[in-house]
């Protein structure tokens, strides 16, 4: 890496970004991202790189996608923007049908909004007043698990389990309650090596935490398929299982959050689907479009919906862009990709291929553990393998994010590194990709953190 890949940061006077320490890109520059094509991203000098985070986990099919920028171009001459209050589109009515039919069991009733965070704040609200409906207006309470992240509105953010997305912002809305992840790297010591057990200890904290509440006030417990936060970790065998058994104890509703995992993610349309459980909603976006344009789909069950049906009940709630004609229009002609190239079955033939690659990293004495599912995988860094030290706070902003994070993008790969919980660097390429995007991803990561261990 003796030539910089990287074009030089430019600031803006203007632009305030998100989850960004404004001050350092004010005074260092950013990278600028002026174009996409297939599985690479390319900055403003023309260098290329390979997305292996497809954006934010969302560019599914990739970039440069004719057939979703011309049934956009042609929506939007057709009609350009309608809400879905009292009035429906015929995009909208296609789309639900569409979901509906890929969705499992009774998971028919599909409801539009803009984006992930407001899926889930859709899904508490809905669990309220759902209980409100049928005589149980006590249940009002969430639970998550611990550093998971679901959101940024008060809502979301509340059932958000990461300390320092949530401070600034309390007081939150209240009534959410945390139990563990399933970090099975970092198990608790009886149940190390053995991953049932640890999956029967994880689901059982949750029954734990309703009994506590008292479960005449628990509406729903939020999980991910796979969690992002932390570091994709992967459930356990049967914990879905033991989840769906208490939430029917408890007559708790159990929300499948899909913002990542949905649309292919896993290899399969749904992870819920992956892991073999059936939830009572659904919350997803990011993949339903491929990015090309913000759509969010709360999807739920008869079960639920049906006293929404009755008489002059309303579920009072929406938003303006909520199932916009043209995000529609691009999330079918995403959809007609998906089965035109087959892309859960690419996933499904090259899962393997994806984690081997990255498990030839275990060589390297930073890298502590491997996990993850589908195209959604991490490495977690360690100071000591054989203790599992985590990465101290300082080791975080100084190894890191002070060198791990550009120089990956250095060497030609755009991936995350995140320390919401341990420090994990996390891979999401687009569902195009297959073993030769692997190997360039780990040939780009070798020397990087080979290099990071130095530093520690």
């Amino acid at each position: 890496m003796t030539e910089s890949l990287v074009a030089p940061g430019r600031p803006s006077d203007h632009l305030w970004m998100h989850f960004t320490r404004m001050g350092t890109a004010e005074r260092n520059g950013v990278p600028v991202i002026a174009g996409g094509e297939g599985f690479e991203i390319i900055d403003e000098a023309g260098r290329r790189y390979l997305d292996a985070l497809s954006g934010l986990f969302v560019v599914q099919a990739g970039y440069g996608r004719d057939e979703i920028v011309s049934a956009m171009a042609a929506q939007a001459k057709k009609l350009a923007f309608f809400p879905l209050w009292s009035y429906a589109t015929p995009p909208a009515i296609e789309l639900a049908d569409r979901l509906a039919g890929l969705a499992p069991g009774d998971l028919n009733k599909i409801f539009f909004c803009s984006g992930g965070g407001e899926a889930v704040e859709s899904a508490w609200k809905l669990a309220k007043q759902y209980f409100k409906l049928t005589g149980k207006p006590g249940k009002t309470k969430a639970i998550s698990r611990a550093i998971a992240y679901h959101g940024t509105t008060h809502g979301a953010l509340s059932i958000t389990s990461v300390p320092g997305f949530k401070m600034p912002f309390e007081p939150l809305v209240p009534g959410t309650v945390r139990v563990p992840a399933t970090d099975f790297y970092r198990a608790p010591e009886p149940l190390a090596g053995d991953e049932a057990a640890f999956g029967r200890w994880a689901a059982d904290r949750v029954e734990e935490a309703i009994l506590a509440e008292g479960p005449d006030t628990v509406a729903a417990v939020f999980v991910e398929p796979v969690q992002n936060a932390g570091g994709s970790f992967p459930p356990p065998p049967g914990y879905f299982e033991r989840l769906r058994e208490i939430c029917d104890s408890y007559d708790v509703l159990l929300v499948s959050d899909e913002v990542i995992c949905a649309y292919g993610r896993l290899g399969t349309m749904f992870g819920c689907e992956k892991f073999g459980y059936q939830p009572d909603i659904i919350t997803s976006a990011k993949g339903l479009t491929s990015g090309y344009t913000p759509l969010g789909a709360m999807i739920v069950s008869e079960r639920v919906y049906e006293p929404f049906s009755v008489g002059t009940t309303t579920f009072p709630h929406g938003y303006t862009f909520g199932g916009h004609p043209v995000a529609c229009a691009a999330a079918l002609a995403n959809l007609d990709l998906f089965a035109a190239e087959d892309l859960l079955g690419n996933v499904q033939r090259n899962e393997g291929a994806f984690r081997s690659t990255l498990e030839r990293l275990l060589d390297l004495p930073i890298v502590g553990d491997v996990r993850g599912s589908g195209y959604f995988w991490s490495l977690e860094l360690v100071r000591d393998k054989g203790s599992k030290e985590p990465f101290s706070r300082e080791d975080c902003e100084r190894v890191l994010r002070g060198f791990v994070a550009p120089a990956a993008l250095e060497a030609g790969v755009y991936c995350r590194t995140d320390d919401r919980g341990n420090a994990v660097v996390q891979f999401a390429p687009p569902l195009i990709c297959g073993p030769a995007e692997f190997d360039r991803i780990e040939q780009a990561l070798r020397p990087v953190l080979s290099q990071a261990w130095s530093l520690l």
